[in-house]
Parts: C-alpha cells; structure tokens; sequence
C-alpha cells in the first residue's frame, strides 16, 4: 500500500526488452534506498513494482505486458517517474490509501495556470467515471488528489505549486495519458451493491 505522496521523481535510466514485458533500471537522488530490500515494492508512477536488484541510488523492477497493456510512462527511456516506497504501518498517511494498481489510463484535456494553482481536466474511461466523485480522493501518475468537478467522464483538480514542484505533473500538456487509479472504497462499494447472495 502507498498513500500517493510523492517521494522523489526519478529518471528511467534503461529500458531493456524481456520476454514477456520490460526491465526497468531507475535512478533516484531522493528516495531513500538504504533500507530497500529485493522484493520489496515501489510505486512507479503509480504503478506497484517489485525490486528485482538494486546498487546505490538506482534500482531494477520488471514489468509484465500485462501490466504495460494497462498502464502508461513506463516504456519510455530518460522519462521522469512519480517514486513513493510502500507504507510501513507506523507511517503517516498524508494523502490516501493507494494500491499501485493503476484501474485505467486518462488524457489530460486542459492544463492552465489559474493564479494561485493550476487547473488540470483529465477525461477517464467511460468505465471508471462512475467511481470519481466531487471531494473524493483519486491518484494521477502515483499523485494523491482530490476531485473539485465532474462531468460525465472529465474530472478537475487543482494542483498547488508545491505539487507541481516535487512531482512529473508539471510536465503534463494537453493529449498527455496519465495512469488513474480511483478510490479503494468506491471499488468495494460497487462490489457490495452489485454482488449476488446465494
């Protein structure tokens, strides 16, 4: 589990083809790797990832086809990623609970300076629309946020500067794909409404 706050943006350092998907090394001056072990996870771009090897600041995750089919940022060699550690229990949960399981990739449909934030607009898969509400939380590219409008499939929050600072999102642009990961609780939600009893 991850909370969406942004450790460190890292650079994709290499990206070498393997069968059946992608090995991934990333470099990171701010992440932390001291206490990193083999097999332990780290969100890339929101996407949960499993370290494979890792020496000083730069560590190795493999990604499955699967996982490339449903995400996107990952393939792309000298690309900024969003880097947050998993959660230790006794850590403070700054945005909200976030699974590294990316439920659908969005487009960015307007990105503007608004004065004292910027506004960014992100149309959703028709699928997903339906579990992004107003003042709900939702994770764009591993970012913790909250929704201030929707309507029908786009959503609208505000980033402050700060955010804008310490993440990838200052790098997003119009036609720019983000991986969208909705709310953990409209998931179950859903599931105990429609779910048959026997």
């Amino acid at each position: 589990m991850f909370s969406g706050i942004v450790a460190d943006v890292g650079l994709i350092r290499s990206v070498q083809e393997r069968e059946g998907g992608l090995r991934l090394t990333v470099a990171t001056e701010g992440l932390g790797m001291d206490d990193v072990q083999l097999g332990d996870s780290i969100a890339v771009n929101g996407v949960c990832l499993t370290v494979v090897q890792h020496a000083g600041k730069d560590f190795t995750v493999d990604v499955s086809r699967e996982t490339l089919n449903c995400t996107t940022g990952l393939e792309a060699q000298g690309g900024h990623v969003n880097l947050e550690k998993a959660l230790r229990l006794s850590d403070r949960l700054g945005g909200h609970l976030v699974s590294g399981h990316v439920d659908g990739v969005g487009e960015v449909v307007a990105f503007n300076d608004i004065g004292e934030s910027w506004r960014l607009v992100v149309r959703a898969p028709r699928p997903l629309a339906k579990y992004i509400a107003v003042k709900g939380s939702i994770t764009i590219n591993g970012v913790s946020l909250t929704v201030n409008q929707v309507s029908g499939a786009e959503f609208e929050v505000n980033l402050i500067p700060h955010t804008l600072e310490v993440t990838t999102l200052n790098e997003l642009k119009v036609g720019t794909r983000v991986n969208l990961e909705i709310d953990l609780i409209a998931r179950y939600v859903e599931r105990m409404l429609t779910a048959e009893t026997k």
